[in-house]
């Protein structure tokens, strides 16, 4: 009598990361001791942001209410809207090493 073997499932990798549209608008809320704040769009939705969230370069604690920020929204179905990849905008005329 012949053995039974399972047959293998193909592995799956990692899904992709996830992305957005981007977008930008200004912090309107930071809560220094918990990491996070809520960026708002001209639209005058609120968007929640972590310190997790930023990208490589840009500190937490560098971040001010009322600074320009640009980032990917990802619209999530569970949590809700959520920005991801988070940096502080440069107004337009400024230059580095000026």
């Amino acid at each position: 009598m012949a053995k039974h073997r399972p047959t293998r499932q193909p592995t799956v990798g990692r899904p992709g990361e996830q992305r957005g549209p981007s977008r930008s608008g200004r912090i309107v809320t930071l809560v220094l001791g918990q990491g996070h704040g809520f960026i708002r769009l001209a639209d005058r939705r609120d968007i929640f942001f972590h310190r997790s969230d930023l990208r490589e370069g840009t500190g937490f604690g560098d971040l001010a209410t009322g600074d320009l920020l640009t980032f990917e929204l990802l619209e999530d179905p569970i949590s809700g809207p959520r920005a991801l990849r988070v940096e502080r905008r440069r107004p337009k005329g400024i230059r580095r090493g000026t």
